[in-house]
């Protein structure tokens, strides 16, 4: 299987799995990295998926801050009102999210509906 292949299975497995968790009724919120800059660790494209339980799928960042990302999944499934964060190298990095390799990315979060 070649990286293209691997990447688009991957892909897919991760939407299949927010329509089949959408169809449980569950709540559904998709976030997707629309841009990078510098060193990033995940890709413009990569996605991760959260349900109302915390269960997810995907990544948008390699662990660095995929818990801020989904505390406002959750806030988003909620109200509906999709957003679009960013992340970089943290001025007091003990206490904010940031991204240890220097450099940034934009998250959109969106509710499934």
């Amino acid at each position: 299987m070649t990286e293209t292949t691997r990447v688009q299975q991957e892909e897919a497995d991760i939407l299949r799995q927010a329509a089949d968790w959408k169809t449980q009724g569950r709540d559904v919120a998709i976030a997707t990295v629309v841009s990078t800059w510098g060193s990033a660790p995940r890709p413009a494209g990569s996605q991760l998926v959260v349900d109302g339980e915390m269960n997810m799928i995907g990544s948008v960042s390699g662990g660095c801050v995929e818990s801020a990302v989904v505390h406002e999944a959750l806030e988003i499934m909620e109200s509906g009102k999709p957003r679009l964060l960013e992340f970089g190298v943290s001025n007091s990095e003990a206490w904010d999210v940031g991204l240890a390799c220097g450099g940034k990315i934009q998250v959109f979060v969106e509710r499934l509906n």
